[in-house]
């Protein structure tokens, strides 16, 4: 489980692809401080399994099945990503609950600055419309956000100057696919609602 707090912007060293899925080296030195062969990092909001950890990084296996349905597939060799570690008991939930396992992707359509701040639009799928709410949660590439402003397709952000500064979401140009998570309790209600269909 994450909090969609980014704590570094890493950077991708190395793809090695294979028959099925590929390999990601990832740079990254301040959540190597304290990670361990088989913990969970988030990288961009995908939930991978970190490997071969030194202090300039880390090493993780990504499927085809996470290729298939998120952004990983689109990132190069030196490509910026946002990264955190799993959430520990003993910390603050200073976002909202993130599991690391992307709903559907969208399209970054826009930033606006607005003085040190930024509004940044994200279009979206038809099918994940049913998750957004107004002033709800929503993870973007990882990012625990608010909804600021709700449209058909499309959706606002107002993100900080530290949320700019501390991911990639400055990195991002017009048409780029980016990863989109809802908020796990509007699932389960969603379900929970559904399943009263079948009684």
């Amino acid at each position: 489980m994450f909090t969609g707090l980014i704590e570094e912007l890493g950077v991708i060293e190395s793809i090695e692809r294979r028959d099925a899925g590929a390999v990601f080296r990832l740079g990254a030195t301040v959540i190597t401080s304290d990670i361990a062969n088989g913990d969970s990092i988030a990288v961009n909001g995908v939930c991978l399994t970190a490997l071969n950890i030194d202090k300039n990084g880390f090493s993780a296996d990504v499927s085809p099945e996470t290729l298939d349905r998120t952004t990983l597939d689109q990132l190069e060799v030196g490509s910026r990503v946002n990264l955190e570690r799993a959430l520990l008991a003993t910390q603050r939930l200073g976002g909202h609950i993130v599991q690391g396992h992307v709903d559907s992707t969208g399209e970054f359509l826009a930033a606006r600055d607005e003085g040190d701040f930024h509004t940044v639009t994200i279009g979206f799928d038809p099918e994940f419309a049913k998750y957004l709410v107004f002033k709800g949660s929503v993870a973007v590439e990882g990012i625990s956000l608010t909804v600021a402003a709700l449209r058909e397709a499309e959706f606002d952000i107002a993100v900080i100057p530290k949320t700019w500064e501390m991911t990639n979401l400055s990195t991002l140009s017009p048409g780029e696919r980016v990863n989109l998570e809802a908020d796990v309790i509007a699932k389960y209600v969603e379900r929970m609602l559904s399943a009263r269909n079948f009684e």
